[in-house]
C-alpha cells in the first residue's frame, strides 16, 4: 500500500513529518506551520532565502528535461566501475536478507525529505533561527552543486551497470518504482549521491543544533539512508564519498551564511553553547 503510487508516498510523508516534528521537539507539530507563517511575514531576508530554496528545488526538477535537450552523450560509468570494482556487489551479498529490504526502502524513499521537512519544524519550535536558516542555505548549496555534475558528469546507477553485477533490490518492494519514483531522478544522477548529502547534512546540523533528541534520530536515519544506497544497488561508493564532502562543506558554507544573515541587533543568534535533551 505505501508504494502503489506516488501519491500514497506524499501522502505518509506528510504523515511520518508531522510525527517527527513531536518526536524531535515533543510540542504540538501543527504549531510548526503556524511558526513557519510568523517568521515568512517577520523576516523578508527568510522569505527571500525561501524563494531561492524552492528555485534551486525548481531547477532540480527540470534537469533531466535541460540534459536531454543538451545532447552530451557522456558516460563516466566505466571509469568509477574502474575505481572501485565490486564494492557495492560485496555489500549486497553480504547484507542482503529478505526481511531487512522493506526497512531499507523504507528509509530511502521516506525519510531524506521527512527528516528535511522535520527540521525545518523542529528548528523553528526550537525557536533556533540559526539552524533553521542554515537548513535552507544548505538545500540551496547540495543542490546547486550536484546538478553540474549531473549534466557533465552522469554517472549510471550501479545495477544498471551489467559488469557491476548488482541487483536492483528496490523492485522487491516498490515494483513500480521505474514508473513512479523515476520520473524525479534520472538514471544517472549518480555522482555526488543526493540521498547522502542531505541525509548527513541533516545529521551534521541537528549535531549543531544542540537538540540531543534530533540528533539521535536524523543519525540513525542518516547511516541506514547511506547503508542503504549501497544495500539497494543504486550509488557507487564514489558517489557517496562525494555526497559526504559535499555535505560537510555545505553544511560548513550554510552555518556562516545563516550567522551573516541573522547578525542584526534584532534577529537573535540561537546557537545551543551544549547539547540539551530538546
Amino acid at each position: 500500500m505505501l508504494y502503489q503510487s506516488m501519491n500514497h508516498v506524499v501522502l505518509f510523508t506528510i504523515v511520518i513529518v508531522v510525527l517527527l516534528i513531536w518526536l524531535g521537539s515533543r510540542r504540538n507539530p501543527l504549531s510548526a506551520f503556524l511558526e513557519l507563517g510568523r517568521e515568512l511575514l517577520r523576516s523578508y531576508k527568510f522569505l527571500l532565502i525561501v524563494a531561492g530554496m524552492i528555485s534551486v528545488l525548481t531547477l532540480n526538477k527540470y534537469e533531466l528535461q535541460i540534459e536531454k535537450k543538451m545532447h552530451l552523450g557522456s558516460d563516466f560509468t566505466s571509469l568509477i566501475f574502474g575505481l572501485e570494482g565490486h564494492f557495492v556487489q560485496h555489500v549486497q551479498q553480504l547484507f542482503y536478507a529478505p526481511w531487512l529490504t522493506p526497512v531499507i526502502v523504507f528509509f530511502y524513499i521516506f525519510m531524506l525529505q521527512s527528516v528535511l521537512g522535520a527540521s525545518l519544524g523542529v528548528y523553528l519550535l526550537d525557536k533556533n533561527r540559526v539552524m533553521l536558516y542554515a537548513t535552507c542555505y544548505t538545500i540551496m548549496l547540495v543542490y546547486a552543486a550536484a546538478i553540474p555534475f549531473y549534466l557533465y558528469f552522469p554517472v549510471n546507477e550501479v545495477w544498471a551497470y551489467a559488469p557491476a553485477g548488482v541487483r536492483f533490490t528496490m523492485l522487491d518492494v516498490f515494483p513500480r518504482f521505474e514508473q513512479e519514483y523515476r520520473p524525479l531522478s534520472g538514471l544517472n544522477n549518480c555522482f555526488p549521491s543526493l540521498h547522502t548529502a542531505i541525509s548527513v547534512s541533516t545529521a551534521i546540523l541537528a549535531y549543531r543544533s544542540g537538540n540531543r533528541r534530533w540528533m539521535a534520530i536524523t543519525t540513525v536515519s542518516a547511516a541506514l539512508i547511506v547503508f542503504g544506497i549501497f544495500y539497494l544497488g543504486i550509488h557507487w561508493l564514489t558517489d557517496m564519498i562525494g555526497g559526504t564532502v559535499l555535505a560537510v562543506v555545505s553544511t560548513s558554507v550554510a552555518v556562516q551564511l545563516a550567522k551573516l544573515t541573522l547578525r542584526s541587533g534584532q534577529e537573535t543568534l540561537t546557537v545551543p553553547s551544549r547539547v540539551t535533551n530538546s
